[in-house]
Formats: C-alpha cells, sequence, structure tokens
C-alpha cells in the first residue's frame, strides 16, 4: 500500500500526464491549422499563369485586360478573333514555343535557340492579332511588345468560378463553386438518408426491441462502424451504381444519388449508436411519471424521451454530418467526379474531399495546384465548421427554451 505522501506524489505525476497530453493535442491541432492556412492562403498572393512566363499581345492591339478565363478560351481555340473580347475585327494568332517552328524558320532561331528572343519581338511587332506565351528567358531586353498584366487570383473568382482546371496552360482556371455544391448536395442527401432511419432505428432498439434482440442488432450495427470505406465505395460500385442506372435509365450510374446512398449508409451506425445510447440514458423515474399520469408509450417517447436526449442526437448529427462532409475514398468511387454544378440527384459530381485525395499527389509542391488544394482544404474546414457551430447555436437555444 502506498503512504499518503506517495500517492499524493503519484496523483500529480498522473495529473501531469494528463495535462502534457492534452497540451500536446492542443498544439498539434493549432499547427495542423496554421500550416493548412498559410500554405492556403498562398494562393491568393499567386498568378494563375505559370511561374516565370509572360504572356505578350501586339503593342497597337486595344485589348489590354484578358481574364484568366479568357485566356482559356483563347488557347483552345473557342475564341478567334479578338472582336469578341472587345478588339478589332481581326484573327488571334497563337504564339509558342510549341508551334513557333509554323511561323519563323528553324534555323532562324539559332543552334542555342539565341536569336529566339530578337525573332519574337521581330513577329509580335509585325502582327497585330498576336498573342504570345513564353518563359521569362526568352523576354527580349527591348521588348516592342505589350505584357499582359494577369493579376493574383482573387477569393470572389475561386469561390464563384464554374471551372476547375487547375493544371491548365497558359491560366489555370481555379473555381470551386461546382465542388462546394457538389459536397453539398451529396452531404444534404445523405443526411436525409440515414437521420429518419438512424433515429427511428434508435429508438427502437433503446424502447421497442426485447433485450435478446438488441444484444444482437447493436453490435451487428457497431460492426458496421469498422468497414473501410474503400469497401463501402466498391459494394457502391458494383452493386448500387448498376442498379441506379437501370432503373432511372441513366447512361452513367456514377450520381450524386449513390454518393448519398453509400454516405448515408456509413453514417448510419455513428447517429445510430449515439442516439441509442442518449436515448437508454433517460431517466426510469421520468419514464414512469409519464406512464403513471396517463401518456401512452409512444407518448412517452415522443414527449419525454426525445427532448431528454435531444442533446445527444445533437451530438449524432454532428457526427454523421461530419462523417458524410468529409468522407473521401468511397465518394471518389461512385460519383463520377465532374465537375459541374449539379442540378439533379442523378447527375455525376465531384466534391472536396474526392477532389483534394484525387489531386494532391500530382500536385508540385509549393506550386499554384498544390496551393489551390490547400484552399480547397480551408473551405472544406469552414464548411464543416459552420455546420458544427449552428448544430451547438440550435442545440443551445433548444435548452435554453
Amino acid at each position: 500500500m502506498l503512504n499518503k505522501s506517495q500517492r499524493k506524489t503519484f496523483e500529480k505525476i498522473f495529473e501531469g500526464l494528463l495535462f502534457s497530453s492534452s497540451t500536446v493535442t492542443s498544439i498539434t491541432v493549432i499547427f495542423i491549422i496554421i500550416f493548412l492556412f498559410s500554405e492556403g492562403i498562398g494562393l491568393f498572393n499567386s498568378k494563375p499563369i505559370e511561374k516565370e512566363y509572360f504572356i505578350a499581345l501586339n503593342e497597337t492591339n486595344p485589348v489590354k485586360d484578358i481574364s484568366p478565363s479568357d485566356i482559356d478560351l483563347i488557347f483552345n481555340q473557342d475564341v478567334t478573333n479578338w472582336s469578341k473580347l472587345g478588339g478589332k475585327n481581326d484573327s488571334i494568332i497563337l504564339f509558342t514555343l510549341n508551334n513557333i517552328t509554323d511561323y519563323i524558320p528553324e534555323d532562324s532561331l539559332g543552334v542555342n535557340l539565341e536569336f529566339l528572343p530578337a525573332q519574337i519581338n521581330k513577329f509580335i511587332s509585325s502582327n497585330t492579332g498576336v498573342i504570345a506565351y513564353f518563359p521569362d528567358e526568352y523576354k527580349p531586353e527591348k521588348f516592342d511588345a505589350f505584357i499582359l498584366p494577369v493579376g493574383n487570383v482573387k477569393v470572389s473568382e475561386f469561390l464563384k468560378g464554374k471551372n476547375w482546371y487547375p493544371t491548365n496552360q497558359p491560366a489555370a482556371q481555379l473555381g470551386i463553386l461546382p465542388l462546394i455544391l457538389g459536397t453539398l448536395w451529396v452531404s444534404f442527401g445523405a443526411i436525409l438518408i440515414a437521420l429518419p432511419l438512424g433515429l427511428a432505428t434508435a429508438i427502437y432498439l433503446a424502447e421497442v426491441a426485447d433485450m435478446r434482440l438488441r444484444n444482437i442488432l447493436k453490435p451487428l450495427i457497431e460492426l458496421l462502424a469498422g468497414i473501410p470505406s474503400v469497401v463501402y465505395g466498391f459494394f457502391g460500385l458494383v452493386v448500387i451504381v448498376p442498379l441506379v442506372q437501370k432503373t432511372f435509365g441513366l447512361a452513367v450510374g456514377e450520381t450524386a444519388l449513390v454518393g448519398s446512398i453509400i454516405l448515408g449508409i456509413m453514417a448510419l451506425p455513428t447517429i445510430i449508436t449515439i442516439t441509442e445510447d442518449s436515448i437508454r440514458a433517460t431517466p426510469r423515474s421520468q419514464k414512469e411519471a409519464s406512464l403513471a399520469l396517463g401518456a401512452s408509450r409512444w407518448q412517452t417517447m415522443v414527449r419525454v424521451i426525445i427532448p431528454y436526449s435531444k442533446s445527444g442526437i445533437a451530438a449524432a448529427i454532428i457526427l454523421g454530418i461530419g462523417r458524410a462532409v468529409g468522407e473521401t475514398m468511397a465518394v471518389l468511387m461512385v460519383t463520377g467526379n465532374a465537375s459541374v454544378i449539379p442540378h439533379s440527384f442523378l447527375q455525376p459530381v465531384r466534391t472536396i474531399p474526392a477532389t483534394i485525395a484525387a489531386e494532391l499527389g500530382e500536385a508540385p509542391a509549393g506550386g499554384l495546384h498544390f496551393k489551390a488544394l490547400f484552399a480547397l482544404g480551408i473551405v472544406l474546414f469552414i464548411i464543416t465548421f459552420g455546420i458544427n457551430l449552428t448544430v451547438e447555436i440550435i442545440k443551445s437555444r433548444t435548452k435554453r427554451a
């Protein structure tokens, strides 16, 4: 047996370990958030064109400001005349390293391209419709051309843009509105499926099912939480996708509906377990008092048990929504990964977590694409934080009421 002084020493050591553990955990979380924001915010100090490149126009061209989306249209040859951009009725001439020999003889460039800057300057100054895209190393010292000013990526364009093409050349398209809407669309559908089913199942297990049946069903439901998300995704891809495609006569079955169904199934164990534990925590005296006053079993459930358990139910909702919003692999496999604004659950969509998971491995560290994916992480963090905060506010108001 420990004496009094030894017991106090042991308690202090134990308290110190608990304090150290909580401090290290808190600091780690804070550093992760700081790292996320520091990498993501850097996107808005970057230009949408590749580093150490320039875009130049003929000095007489009246067009002096071109948005990244218009640059993309020009180089994809969807826009071929300057008049569509407010300029003269003049054909657009694309001039890059890839097609330079179409306009300048190869022997005029020099063995080591030493004459290339002079030839670039000569070609641009003599062609009013040209738009040139070259590395800075080939920019002439005396340049008789207009260097197109390309501003930094704007927050408004990032959030409201409808095109997500982060690797486009010469100008990346970094609009994440389809990704935000795809994330919310799939998550909303998952919650519509999971919440009623989860709440009904939890009430049945806690108040209706006999003990023998409950002891069988609850472990089975909790076992679902341990299934890897890739298994859910494979199940959805093999079973649910063909079923949805056949039922609705679709060209492809990978849709927001399948993503919502899979996420709803994945969120069910969390919602059921927490809600059922919360319902069972209702004091027996309150149930018996309700029944003694003449309330039926179902009236007691609705008017006594569920109101008493609302805090636990709210926690289940938070965790369920968090599971739906942040899920990656299963959604990546079954939603079609189409970066388009959804108008129906029967359309392919792309979510923020799936985009980060699919593209981060191919994004050069520190590059524009890399920073854009971290900025997506910030948006996902804000969405999740906002959902949790909203539920907490609703829960606190309900308590006061």
